[in-house]
């Protein structure tokens, strides 16, 4: 009962910490970021930056809080993909071989909420509680 009741909690906050962290950085370390990801050849650095930072805290808040939980994962996804092919790219630099697996696990993670959901201790599951088990109705 532990598990299955507490678990999902857990998982989803280790699963996202990272994202939240990074988003945050990315806000203090702006011009920073934005330097970098202008070298890497990115086109409209500071609206694809404010995009990416939304991205980051605003998917990791919903999936932490399994509030819209997929479409948090959705979100880190549309981050991750294009992040791990420009930045993490192991045929390009080698070194960063760790990287790159270390983002494909975090994208198995992020496509496990997406395929089910945020599970319990969820704002998802409590509305899902509060919701008529059946909008059909006859109208006589």
């Amino acid at each position: 009962m532990f598990i299955q009741r507490y678990v999902p909690v857990i998982a989803r906050t280790l699963l996202t910490v990272i994202f939240l962290q990074s988003g945050i950085g990315k806000v203090f370390g702006f011009e920073e970021t934005r330097q970098q990801m202008a070298g890497a050849g990115i086109p409209l650095t500071p609206i694809v930056l404010v995009f990416t930072i939304a991205f980051l805290i605003i998917g990791s808040l919903f999936v932490i809080f399994g509030f819209k939980a997929r479409l948090g994962s959705i979100l880190l996804l549309a981050f991750i993909i294009p992040a791990t092919i420009v930045f993490h790219n192991p045929i390009a630099d080698p070194s960063q071989l760790n990287a790159f697996f270390r983002n494909l696990s975090l994208m198995g993670g992020l496509l496990m909420v997406l395929a089910y959901g945020a599970g319990s201790i969820s704002i998802d599951e409590r509305l899902e509680q509060t919701r008529p088990s059946s909008f059909s109705q006859t109208n006589s």
